[in-house]
């Protein structure tokens, strides 16, 4: 500054009082300085599984649960042992059978359902429930009924898979609950006590069954 008018020297000079000002009417978002790098992103976490519909007891068997009003709830083998294994015939087509057992008003049903075709597996009873199916309450509460999809008599309906997959049924039961491989205690409907059915039939073939049982 000039000193000779006064001016002291220490205060700002134009100068830097027109930068001052120049600044001043600069946008603040304009004086941020930019930042090339990408910034940090968050890990990704994982995708966790979608909740599965309760699987059935029997590893290969499709889920399709019967009526709450065809079956008595129970815990065994804490509350009834299981000992038995009874054979059935549907009488009906495999997809009726179902729905049989799906109908509150039809105070039956069994544990599975094997299908002709193919020898697919439904579950329609927890192993630990008691199913309607033997007509005998006391066999009802200790043993696993099996349907098979067909009619007494007509042969044809018992396709070799539906013979295979129901003995790998029968023996995964047997060695669950301890169930002798015998033909005391894998029966047909016919041999429950009191039983007023003839299924399987006379045209079911057991020798043949129980030798895939016993085989597996």
């Amino acid at each position: 500054m000039d000193r000779a008018r006064g001016v002291p020297t220490g205060g700002p000079s134009r100068r830097r009082l027109l930068q001052g000002a120049a600044l001043a009417a600069v946008p603040a978002a304009l004086l941020v300085p930019t930042r090339t790098e990408a910034l940090p992103q968050p890990p990704k976490l994982p995708k966790l599984p979608k909740p599965r519909k309760r699987p059935a007891d029997y590893p290969d068997a499709e889920w399709v649960p019967a009526s709450t009003s065809n079956y008595t709830v129970s815990n065994r083998p804490v509350t009834y042992p299981v000992d038995f294994v009874v054979v059935h015939v549907t009488q009906e087509t495999y997809d009726d059978t179902l729905a049989i057992f799906q109908n509150p008003d039809a105070q039956v049903s069994a544990h599975y359902v094997v299908r002709s075709a193919d020898g697919h597996v439904a579950q329609c009873v927890r192993d630990r429930n008691v199913g309607w199916h033997a007509g005998n309450w006391d066999y009802n509460t200790r043993s696993i009924g099996i349907e098979h999809e067909g009619w007494v008599d007509q042969p044809e309906w018992f396709t070799e898979a539906m013979y295979a997959s129901s003995a790998e049924l029968t023996a995964y039961l047997c060695a669950t609950y301890g169930i002798a491989k015998d033909r005391g205690h894998i029966i047909g409907h016919n041999e429950v006590p009191g039983a007023d059915h003839t299924d399987p039939g006379p045209h079911w073939d057991w020798s043949h069954y129980m030798d895939l049982v016993n085989s597996l």
